[in-house]
């Protein structure tokens, strides 16, 4: 099985960059399966129902978000009706959405998309480790899936790491999101879990992590905000990862970067190119 993930969709250059390039991707690469996180796809904070339905027609078969989840105060509505839009499973309970689901790949496997939110130096959510250890031990990795992701939205490398580790050989990948800048530590752990601690955004990078460049210097300057960020309008790299599953054990065999368009170098996964 192929799994395809597309990094933290940010304002509408990164929206217009993912839209236009992932259903060529999905072809490119025979994806079975595609997750994009789009918490901040809607000006740079929060999704609306109409970028959702537009991510998901685009060939995404769910959207994960994280803190900003809310931002777009029509999400605590819209998120009932779409089982596959997630926000952070480690909400408090009450909380509107669910932060898991089972869903059918293309090849009809059945994956398990956990979206969980890390507590350092963010939002003080439920503990994350734990709330993961329940949905595993709901649906476990070939008695209840037939791969896991977990996207795990956190600020620390340090917290993401400990994450990727806690689950390593009872998940098919946790990638870390939120930072938006993409790292090089991609590895298929000794358990067989893949990791990244960021895969980075959809997002023009001439910029503060996808923000125009003005304000977030100036308030590193003054400490005083003159006004509201807002996304940069340049040409976006869509950022994300690839991850080849061994379909007998549900975890990974190999996972690489893939880095399209904008400023950053390109990047795609290797072991699907040589089958194209």
């Amino acid at each position: 099985m192929r799994l395809l993930f597309l990094g933290d969709v940010v304002g509408r250059s990164g929206r217009a960059a993912l839209l236009q390039t992932l259903p060529k991707l999905r072809e490119r690469y025979a994806a079975d399966f595609v997750v994009v996180n789009g918490e901040n796809s809607a000006g740079g904070f929060g999704i609306s129902e109409a970028i959702l339905t537009e991510l998901l027609d685009a060939g995404a078969d769910v959207v994960t978000t994280g803190n900003h989840i809310w931002d777009q105060r029509e999400a605590l509505v819209f998120i009932e009706r779409y089982d596959r839009l997630l926000r952070p499973v480690n909400f408090p309970a009450g909380t509107p959405g669910k932060g898991a689901g089972l869903f059918k790949a293309a090849n009809g496997a059945d994956v398990l998309v956990i979206n969980a939110q890390g507590r350092v130096f963010m939002s003080d959510l439920d503990d994350p480790f734990r709330t993961v250890e329940d949905q595993l031990a709901a649906c476990g990795l070939k008695s209840g899936a037939d791969a896991i992701l977990i996207d795990f939205h956190a600020e620390a490398t340090s917290e993401k790491q400990a994450m990727a580790h806690f689950v390593d050989g009872r998940a098919t990948a946790v990638i870390g999101t939120h930072t938006h800048v993409p790292t090089a530590d991609e590895q298929v752990l000794t358990g067989g879990t893949a990791y990244i601690s960021d895969a980075g955004m959809c997002g023009d990078f001439d910029s503060v992590l996808g923000m125009d460049k003005e304000e977030p210097i100036s308030r590193f300057l003054t400490k005083i905000a003159s006004r509201r960020f807002a996304p940069s309008k340049g040409a976006a790299t869509v950022c994300g990862v690839g991850i080849e599953v061994d379909d007998a054990t549900g975890l990974a065999r190999a996972i690489a970067p893939i880095r399209l368009g904008g400023r950053l170098s390109q990047a795609e996964p290797a072991f699907w190119l040589d089958e194209v």
